[in-house]
């Protein structure tokens, strides 16, 4: 399982920074949204140029025109951009032909995906995304009852290539493991840590 750490800043130095701090300890480099809004896809460009090696993911969450949106990711440097699963058919399938167009990846984000969410997740799987991302958003972790184990449940249910991003964390990222998951996404549990490096090499330690 690769861990992918979300570079939840909005400014590219502070973005710089962490990366830097973490890539000995991560395999994806993932631009967060705010930070794709921030500072435009330049950032992405930018990390790459930074981090030639490691894998950088553009979190677009792109909801339409997906074959324009994704060529142009790609074509800054992205290994990796996120098509929200909700979106259109139409649109997943042109996010699929820019990454093959480029052969680079698409990955289906199934955040606000809450109703049918494995009947989707076979859905979009089946339009030829390389996996899909079961993502519970910030605001969703923040309610009362949240688990990550719901996205766990899906995943091992809708039997397809997935990722698990939402309350990645050194007490679940075994039991991500566990579920099957090829990539788990940690974001505060890295960036809001005293140390982020070691944050990062705790989590790869507990998956290597």
């Amino acid at each position: 399982m690769k861990l992918q750490v979300a570079l939840d800043v909005i400014k590219l130095d502070a973005a710089l920074t962490l990366a830097r701090q973490v890539a000995d300890a991560v395999d994806i480099l993932e631009l967060g949204t705010p930070l794709i809004k921030s500072v435009g896809f330049a950032g992405i460009t930018a990390i790459k140029a930074a981090h030639p090696d490691k894998l950088v993911f553009a979190d677009l969450k792109t909801a339409d025109a997906g074959e324009l949106e994704a060529g142009l990711a790609f074509e800054a440097g992205a290994d990796l951009v996120t098509v929200m699963g909700a979106a259109d058919d139409d649109t997943v399938r042109g996010a699929v032909a820019a990454g093959r167009k480029y052969g680079k990846d698409v990955v289906a984000d199934m955040i606000t995906v809450v109703d049918n969410r494995v009947a989707r997740i076979r859905e979009v799987s089946k339009l030829g995304v390389s996996f899909v991302e079961i993502h519970a958003g910030l605001d969703e972790q923040a309610r009362p009852g949240y688990t990550i184990q719901a996205l766990l449940d899906d995943g091992q249910e809708a039997g397809v290539p997935f990722s698990i991003a939402g309350g990645v964390n050194l007490e679940s990222i075994a039991s991500v493991k566990a579920a099957g998951a090829g990539v788990a996404v940690a974001g505060g549990a890295i960036y809001n840590a005293t140390d982020p490096a070691a944050a990062a090499k705790a989590l790869k330690s507990r998956i290597s």
